[in-house]
């Protein structure tokens, strides 16, 4: 019996946080170029998407490219950009086969104009798609995204538009990228690092952590599926007792 057939699809994580890391030390074993371990990388994307569909997942986040990867090699970066802008386009078709609504969070204003025109015009096609809704984290930083929350809810402050005694969790909830979505249940990161690596910080107060040593290229919907079963194995108290949750 595979993964699959043992999840319980009444107790689904709504959310589900990745964190796609290995690309690189997949092609470097291979003794290839890192982009090259991109490439593959989006085979694996593509089954993960075609997995969480199947189970009927609601929201995959994927941390795509983070604030720092701009400081990677300039090649390097404008690889990952001309590719992914030709897997966008490729996408489109098989989202809307899908019912896949797609959606981006990030600094977006930093994507080159060709890479963000594509994903706007694959945003805007897959707006009435009311399946899964798979957000790309691009030009991500979670510090970044706190920091410019809270200087939203202040400058409303200086407005005389709220009060200081107004502020609470969800308002700060509201304000951040994710203000329209659930928060993980569940985060996984592959490549056997035990890192968060500036992701969801404030999303993932409650997450569920699970961490893989296969690396982005070979991971697969049976891995997904393992994650999930393991997500549900497991006690989620919130602070409460094992008596109290029972």
């Amino acid at each position: 019996m595979g993964y699959k057939d043992q999840i319980d699809l009444l107790k689904l994580p709504q959310h589900i946080a990745i964190i796609m890391d290995g690309n690189g030390r997949w092609a470097k074993g291979k003794g290839k170029l890192r982009i090259f371990g991109h490439h593959n990388g989006v085979l694996s994307v593509r089954d993960v998407v075609e997995g969480s569909c199947d189970v009927g997942l609601q929201y995959l986040t994927l941390y795509t490219f983070s604030s720092e990867n701009w400081n990677r090699p300039k090649l390097e970066v404008m690889a990952i950009m001309e590719l992914m802008v030709s897997t966008i386009h490729k996408e489109i078709a098989n989202f809307m086969k899908k019912n896949v609504r797609l959606n981006a969070i990030g600094d977006l204003t930093m994507l080159p104009e060709r890479c963000y025109r594509e994903l706007k015009s694959a945003i805007d096609q897959t707006a009435g798609n009311t399946g899964l809704v798979l957000t790309l984290a691009l030009s991500y930083s979670s510090r970044r995204e706190i920091v410019r929350a809270a200087k939203e809810i202040a400058a409303k402050v200086q407005k005389g538009e709220i009060n200081l005694e107004d502020i609470d969790e969800e308002m700060f909830e509201n304000n951040l990228f994710t203000g329209n979505m659930p928060d993980p249940e569940l985060l996984i990161r592959t490549s056997g690092e035990y890192r968060i690596s500036n992701y969801l910080l404030w999303q993932i107060a409650y997450a569920e952590l699970y961490f893989t040593p296969k690396l982005w290229p070979d991971f697969r919907k049976e891995d997904l599926f393992e994650a999930i079963l393991d997500f549900q194995k497991r006690e989620r108290r919130f602070g409460l007792t094992s008596e109290q949750v029972n």
